[in-house]
């Protein structure tokens, strides 16, 4: 260690000011480079983008509303009818082993050959809702609106079979059993309105490749 300390160091020492601040040293402004185009000022806009060499793709055409619901409602009603298929055939089988019985009425076996017969229809059905509702999805042709719309008016001639079938094998309770075939075909009569109306139908008998107003 040094054995004289700095006067730096000693807070009692008494220290001279400085010259005050002067203002800044002026500056030389920016002369750009021969050949090379002048700055530009803040604040101005950039230039223009060269133009696109190719014009812009056209819009692709909307799939309209009402036939995305018409498709919707038709795979929904085909999960209602596999249900109800289900139920049908499960009560044919029984009717079918029955029939038989002491006891069971006299028109059980015809019962059961009416229910299987019901069945497969049903069945068929479903894979013809599935399909146009698919079609309708993924196609625009009129080979899938048809498909819808027959789908949906085969669901609304079943509708109207059980609804005479039922009234006129019950007596009573015609009230409930009216009430059951109306949600049945309240599903099919909409989508069949949907896939019939303006949009639909010129949605799919334009070409595919040709652009379309979107339908709201």
């Amino acid at each position: 260690m040094s054995g004289h300390p700095s006067p730096w160091s000693d807070p009692s020492t008494e220290t001279d000011p400085g010259a005050p601040y002067a203002v800044p040293p002026p500056t030389v402004p920016y002369r750009p480079a021969p050949g090379w185009p002048p700055a530009t000022p803040y604040g101005t806009a950039w230039p223009q983008p060269w133009p696109q060499p190719w014009p812009p793709a056209p819009a692709r055409p909307q799939r309209p509303g009402q036939v995305i619901a018409a498709a919707v409602l038709a795979v929904v009603q085909a999960a209602g009818v596999a249900l109800a298929t289900a139920y049908l055939q499960l009560l044919g089988t029984v009717f079918s082993m029955a029939a038989d019985q002491p006891g069971f009425p006299a028109d059980g076996a015809a019962l059961a050959a009416e229910a299987g017969v019901l069945a497969v229809v049903q069945l068929a059905s479903v894979v013809v809702l599935v399909a146009g509702g698919i079609l309708a999805l993924t196609r625009r042709s009129a080979l899938a609106r048809w498909t819808l719309v027959a789908a949906l008016a085969l669901q609304l001639a079943l509708a109207a079979y059980w609804s005479v079938r039922l009234l006129t094998a019950f007596d009573s309770a015609t009230g409930v059993l009216l009430l059951l075939v109306v949600c049945f075909a309240a599903g099919p009569a909409v989508a069949l309105g949907l896939s019939s109306g303006r949009p639909a139908r010129a949605w799919f008998g334009s070409s595919p490749g040709v652009g379309t107003t979107p339908h709201r």
